[in-house]
């Protein structure tokens, strides 16, 4: 049974390495380089830890009707095949939001196909991508986000700036929540903040419930008291 913390193998700690190194993905058996195995050396590719993932968020935010995205990310996150960290919050945080935006404004069909493509741009942000690229995942997901109501291009003028200040934006909130990473708290932060935008820019005003972490538990580096969505369990 996968763990729902650490290695998704056997659930021992992973291990960060400044030597990244070629590993052989326990369960599609092909070759990655890889700064991140677990301590009995198990590693998972990234297209395998969240590829049962993906899917279920894409099928859950096609289908749902809920227009409050922060509802939507703790279902989401209360599934299984939805780990503690991973690059799957990557995806979750642009799907929650468009699932809500166009919920709200009542368009299906452009919901539906803005999701594929907000899947298709999220797969390529790497896990571990705060950490090695000083730019958490869920800040580009808010990005992507964006870009995707705006039908922003690299050519683009007003809807290329706001992709790009929504996403500083983003990160700088996360950064200001201190580390280390937490991949339930740089979301909540994220979708909170993209909330906070699309009411200023667009004037579109969300239902947000209380962004409430259920997950202490299972993170070994949570910061408890010291994070502003923590519940004692």
């Amino acid at each position: 049974m996968a763990h729902k913390t650490g290695c998704t193998v056997c659930g021992s700690d992973l291990v960060y390495s400044d030597r990244p190194r070629l590993s052989t993905c326990f369960i599609c058996k092909n070759e990655v380089v890889t700064a991140v195995t677990c301590r009995k050396d198990h590693f998972i590719c990234d297209a395998c830890h969240s590829s049962d993932a993906n899917e279920l968020i894409l099928q859950f935010c096609e289908n749902t009707h809920q227009s409050d995205p922060v509802a939507i990310a703790r279902l989401l996150m209360n599934q299984p095949q939805v780990k503690m960290h991973g690059p799957e919050h990557h995806f979750l945080v642009p799907a929650v939001l468009l699932a809500a935006y166009y919920n709200h404004t009542g368009d299906e069909e452009m919901k539906k196909l803005k999701l594929y493509k907000a899947k298709f741009r999220a797969e390529k942000v790497p896990g571990g991508f705060c950490g090695s690229h000083g730019n958490c995942g869920a800040a580009v997901g808010v990005g992507i986000f964006v870009s995707l109501i705006t039908g922003a291009t690299p050519l683009s003028g007003k809807s290329w700036q706001l992709a790009n200040r929504i996403t500083g934006r983003t990160l700088l909130m996360i950064a200001d929540k201190g580390g280390p990473r937490c991949c339930k708290r740089d979301s909540f932060t994220a979708i909170a903040e993209a909330s906070k935008f699309i009411q200023e820019e667009f004037s579109v005003s969300l239902p947000l419930s209380e962004a409430r972490c259920d997950f202490s538990s299972l993170n070994q580096q949570c910061l408890h008291a010291g994070c502003s969505f923590y519940q004692k369990n």
